[in-house]
């Protein structure tokens, strides 16, 4: 190195900033406090984003490293400075503290706020032994098991320092009831995981609240460690409450002054009772539990009501907390439970506090997931039905289009700038640009070739562990000679991954065995199906279905001759997700309608250009588009009582497994034969024309925007009008 070249260190201190509670890479001085005056400013022109859990592996989207990447840096001579860059040079890259769609919906949410540089902080619990990791045995099924991690190695995740005593963590003070009713005191640590924008020069932080310290009760502390811990419904209580009563003291501490509260679901809505305390004693001093009448609480309410965006996600009455009064006499305050006798009633029964009615009553805006989710909704809390609206879901399109994809979209005059902006998908040109559609079948082929490649390794290498371990491998493949068991990028490859529960119907086109592997048979072409996904701990019916899968694998393999081969993918996470959606020729999506409340893994696909093959749920109402982008099957029920039972002998299978068989030897002939082959890829190529503009955390968080009330700069809110423009959510197609 000459003495004109700048040491590594000295180029990097670009990307270091300073702040009371610590120090950070990734963003410049400037950028950090930019973002944090906006987040502290006096007028509360800012947002607060509170989620249960954030999807942030930074396998899949990780700005900083490839920065370094793109640099050549491999190492850094400064200690002080390597202890900041090492992590995204050499990870660990992963955050479990996420179970699937919903935290994964919640980091693509944030990414795009960071990009679109809306002011926007996130709020969310750290759980030191994650969600679980799971192992698939072929026997057994699904064997769920928790692993402690190490947050302090993971880039871009900063426990945060006191400003009084620098080296002390910040620690907040939450107040809890103990089971004999004493009030005690929670110290929890914070965590700051800054998603930086592709740019590197906007964020949103992202606070996640750590109970695992000493300073807090040892009940307190177990609570804490692992996402959705359902072991009983003290512990899921608790859980709740530390999300949303630790909202208020980490913005107290961090000077966040947000006006506005988005809660991602209801499972942070406590916060609503702190919010309406805090305006009681405001108003009527520090006896406002005994000076409070019900209608002093309404009126609260009321107020607090214009300070909240509520999200709802699904339809499923398991995805609704509901706790019983009895609980609640227990580990809430009197005023609590009088609060949440006036606001949360469960109509059904009223010995519970449903918090999803609490989250529907006290809010200026509720919003589902699609347009149809909208109608179940209105359906189930009538209401409230004139305050329900739809904000359809998107995906990150820069954390999900592969690699390969990107390289073409990058090449191709007509998507200029697509990086910043999906909206420049929205060109016909494409569908006749016979070099796009080469380009794009090559990088196909190639995201094809490497997800079959890494499944025929995860086949050997489990039929080496059979023989070093006690666990049976989950893929009938694994116990045949390698010759026989290895797919072929070149066959006809579905992919299905997403939470297994019963309402999803995992195993739906496999009910007849027959019916499917005579369709093969006569085909005579190879198709390979990938399957995964997790089930609950606690959801037997669930891990029944993992089950079911396993024990379809060789029977279909030998009705077929070997041509149908069914595997199933354990340890399902976000890198593993990208693989997928990316490398399928098709995705598979059959919930019962209308249970699917969106259903973001098959808009992941679509902005690869894969197409779906789904029920007409969530989502796929909006992107169907009369077939252009991928087939339909299955019942097309109105919403009614029938419709929205979750009862096993309601689930329709013969009904709409039939209905997959009718369109099955369509999709494989427009896949195989070539006088139909173009048939097949026009398909793709209209997904990125049709759905990528529209099916994007870009667009959705600029419909989020207008509910936010923001005060914005002429530049940024002529980009949310704009993005706002490409599609409305609660508007109606034309007939």
């Amino acid at each position: 190195m000459t003495a004109s070249q700048p040491s590594p260190s000295s180029a990097l201190q670009h990307l270091v900033a300073r702040s009371p509670f610590g120090t950070f890479f990734g963003i410049s001085q400037e950028a950090h406090d930019r973002v944090w005056a906006a987040l502290t400013a006096p007028s509360g022109n800012s947002v607060v984003y509170v989620s249960m859990e954030i999807g942030a592996d930074r396998d899949v989207c990780n700005p900083v490293g490839e920065y370094l990447r793109r640099q050549g840096v491999d190492r850094v001579d400064d200690p002080a400075l390597a202890a900041l860059v090492q992590p995204f040079l050499q990870g660990p890259l992963k955050l479990p503290i996420y179970s699937g769609g919903l935290g994964i919906l919640a980091g693509d949410t944030l990414k795009s706020a960071a990009d679109c540089r809306l002011p926007v902080a996130a709020v969310s619990l750290m759980y030191r032994k994650g969600y679980f990791t799971q192992l698939v045995d072929s026997q057994v099924g699904q064997i769920a098991w928790s692993a402690a991690w190490e947050p302090e190695k993971v880039p871009s995740l900063y426990l945060l320092k006191s400003p009084q005593a620098p080296d002390r963590p910040l620690v907040v003070e939450v107040p809890f009831l103990d089971h004999q009713g004493r009030t005690v005191m929670a110290y929890p640590q914070v965590w700051l995981n800054l998603e930086i924008n592709d740019g590197l020069d906007s964020f949103v932080p992202e606070l996640f609240l750590d109970y695992s310290g000493e300073g807090s009760p040892d009940w307190i502390q177990r609570a804490a460690e692992r996402l959705y811990d359902s072991s009983s419904e003290r512990v899921k209580a608790i859980q709740r409450r530390m999300l949303g009563a630790g909202v208020l003291p980490v913005m107290h501490a961090l000077g966040l002054t947000a006006r506005t509260i988005h809660l991602n679901e209801q499972h942070g809505v406590v916060l609503v009772l702190h919010l309406i305390a805090e305006e009681l004693a405001e108003r009527l001093g520090p006896e406002y539990p005994r000076l409070a009448g019900d209608q002093d609480i309404l009126q609260a309410a009321a107020k607090v009501a214009q300070r909240v965006v509520y999200t709802i996600h699904t339809p499923v009455k398991a995805g609704h907390d509901r706790f019983s009064r009895t609980l609640y006499a227990e580990i809430g305050h009197d005023f609590c439970a009088r609060a949440l006798e006036l606001l949360a009633v469960d109509e059904d029964n009223r010995d519970l506090f449903n918090f999803t009615a609490l989250a529907m009553r006290v809010n200026r805006a509720t919003n589902a997931v699609s347009r149809l989710h909208r109608e179940v909704t209105k359906r189930q809390f009538p209401q409230y039905a004139d305050k329900i609206t739809a904000v359809t879901n998107g995906v990150h399109h820069l954390t999900w289009i592969s690699e390969a994809k990107a390289k073409v979209f990058d090449a191709t005059p007509a998507l200029a700038n697509w990086r910043n902006d999906p909206e420049v998908f929205a060109t016909p040109l494409l569908i006749d640009d016979q070099v796009f559609r080469a380009a794009l079948e090559k990088a196909w082929a190639e995201d094809t070739g490497r997800l079959v490649d890494f499944v025929n390794n995860m086949l050997v290498m489990h039929r080496r562990l059979m023989q070093e371990t006690w666990i049976d491998p989950p893929n009938y493949l694994s116990h045949l000679p390698v010759r026989d068991s290895r797919l072929d990028p070149g066959a006809f490859t579905i992919g299905f991954a997403r939470r297994f529960s019963t309402y999803k119907r995992a195993d739906l086109i496999f009910s007849d065995r027959e019916a499917m592997a005579r369709i093969i048979r006569e085909h005579n072409r190879p198709v390979n199906f990938l399957f995964a996904g997790k089930a609950h701990p606690s959801d037997e019916p669930g891990k029944s279905l993992i089950k079911h899968i396993l024990a379809a694998q060789e029977d279909l393999y030998q009705k077929t001759g070997g041509l149908l081969k069914l595997v199933f993918i354990p340890g399902y996470d976000m890198a593993l997700a990208k693989l997928m959606v990316a490398g399928v020729h098709a995705w598979l999506n059959n919930p019962k309608r209308p249970l699917e409340a969106s259903g973001t893994s098959g808009m992941k696909a679509a902005v690869n250009g894969v197409p779906n093959i789904s029920i007409l749920d969530g989502w796929w109402v909006e992107g169907y588009h009369r077939g252009r982008t991928g087939w339909k099957f299955g019942s097309e029920m109105p919403v009614d009582a029938a419709s929205l039972s979750e009862d096993q002998g309601s689930l329709q299978y013969a009904e709409d497994s039939a209905s997959f068989y009718r369109i099955f030897p369509e999709i494989l002939a427009d896949f195989y034969e070539p006088a139909r082959r173009s048939r097949y890829i026009d398909r793709c190529v209209m997904n990125l024309v049709l759905n990528t503009p529209v099916f994007n955390t870009h667009r959705m968080i600029a419909e989020y925007a207008s509910r936010y009330q923001l005060d914005l700069s002429p530049p940024l809110a002529r980009m949310m009008t704009r993005l706002r423009a490409l599609y409305q959510s609660e508007q109606e197609p034309e007939a």
